[in-house]
């Protein structure tokens, strides 16, 4: 459980804004691509969803080691789109609903969610929190889509 905690504390970092990520080091370092992440059934089609984007293997999931953030409101529907230029490589994404909109991820006693969340690739978690080898997806040339499911 004191893992699951450990997997679930970025989410209850406060709302940031875009940071600049430098791309790695494989290929142009400069070189981007269009993504579009795709959040599919919404628990609430009002609360908000919060984004966290990971690049770096070592900080998935660690307390502020996302690489940037993105909060959207669903604006009444059950799914949302978000389009992002990412730096060409290797990302996952981690994603939590804030049903009650008190900013921040509620767990019950023993640490487990009871919002909703979800990770790139659909990875879901039994004992211990998922490993960025399996959320990871490969960002290169436009046109990506990533689409997850919200687990209730």
């Amino acid at each position: 459980m004191q893992a699951l905690k450990q997997t679930l504390l970025t989410a209850t970092c406060a709302f940031a804004g875009l940071v600049s990520t430098p791309a790695l080091a494989s290929g142009d370092p400069t070189a981007t691509s269009s993504v579009t992440v795709v959040v599919s059934a919404l628990a609430s089609t009002s609360s908000v969803v919060k984004l966290y984007f990971y690049n770096v293997r070592e900080k998935f999931l660690t307390h502020g080691g996302y690489a940037f953030m993105r909060a959207v409101k669903p604006g009444g529907q059950t799914q949302i789109s978000l389009p992002v230029e990412l730096p060409n490589g290797e990302w996952a994404v981690a994603i939590t609903q804030d049903t009650n909109n008190n900013d921040k991820l509620d767990k019950n006693f023993m640490g487990i969610p009871t919002e909703p969340f979800a990770f790139s690739n659909n990875v879901r978690p039994r004992l211990a929190p998922p490993d960025f080898n399996d959320c990871k997806f490969m960002v290169s040339g436009t046109g990506k889509v990533v689409t997850i499911a919200l687990t209730k």
